[in-house]
């Protein structure tokens, strides 16, 4: 009885270990967090490719592309160049989680991450907005928030709550809003206000202060609107 357990016992570790050994490896990778060893690796990455070639490793996009997905890093001309033998794990480039991109390019490039499940929430949200817009005029507008700056009417898409994501840098939900054209955005303004009151800075009224989120953490704010301060607070900036 004891040698029937014991075999029974080794046959359930050896599946145990053999599904963990079959587990594709851009699977495991892309379910860890960034780290600061990647970001220093493709920041190392970008700064010998510039000095190499006089230009940056970014991917083409038009002029209007929101300014915290413009400057996508290119890993094919890095590694073309040899500048980066190895794309990182976390990178969606090897089915992973994130897309890395630059802020700053002109000043003082350096590389930060967008976090690809914020991307997806958004494009859930959209697919259901298609939907109604194909049959109504106007999108389905909630609460005015600001000006031009709306929630959204939840209901008139089929959710049972108003859409959110997790917010890439704390366990908060950030809601997912709309502007007066039907575009989607994130409200990033909890993650704005903590980050006002927990690192220095020297923003007045008029200045964007979502800069103060990558300057930070590893993240950009993607998919955000402008932001600017007023006593203290964060408010939406005109547009």
């Amino acid at each position: 009885m004891e040698g029937t357990y014991n075999r029974v016992c080794s046959i359930l570790l050896f599946v145990i270990l053999l599904s963990g050994c079959l587990a594709p490896q851009n699977e495991l990778a892309k379910n860890q967090p960034p780290n600061e060893q990647q970001l220093e690796q493709v920041q190392h990455a970008v700064e010998t490719y510039q000095e190499e070639t006089q230009v940056l490793p970014i991917k083409t996009k038009p002029n209007d592309t929101p300014i915290f997905q413009k400057y996508l890093i290119d890993f094919t001309a890095l590694k073309e160049n040899n500048a980066l033998s190895e794309i990182p794990g976390t990178a969606y480039e090897n089915g992973g989680v994130y897309q890395y991109t630059l802020i700053t390019p002109e000043e003082n490039p350096r590389v930060k991450l967008i976090d690809l499940q914020i991307t997806e929430a958004i494009r859930s949200v959209n697919v259901q907005l298609d939907i109604y817009r194909d049959e109504n005029i106007y999108p389905p507008f909630g609460e005015e928030i600001a000006e031009d700056v709306y929630s959204i009417d939840y209901q008139k898409l089929g959710f049972e709550s108003p859409p959110s994501v997790e917010s890439p840098y704390s366990d908060e939900k950030l809601p997912i809003i709309m502007d007066v054209e039907g575009n989607l955005h994130v409200d990033y303004r909890i993650e704005l206000k903590k980050a006002l009151n927990d690192y220095d800075h020297d923003y007045t009224e008029g200045d964007d202060i979502r800069y103060i989120l990558p300057e930070n953490t590893p993240f950009v704010p993607a998919y955000s609107l402008p932001y600017t301060i007023k006593d203290g607070d964060p408010i939406f900036a005109d547009r």
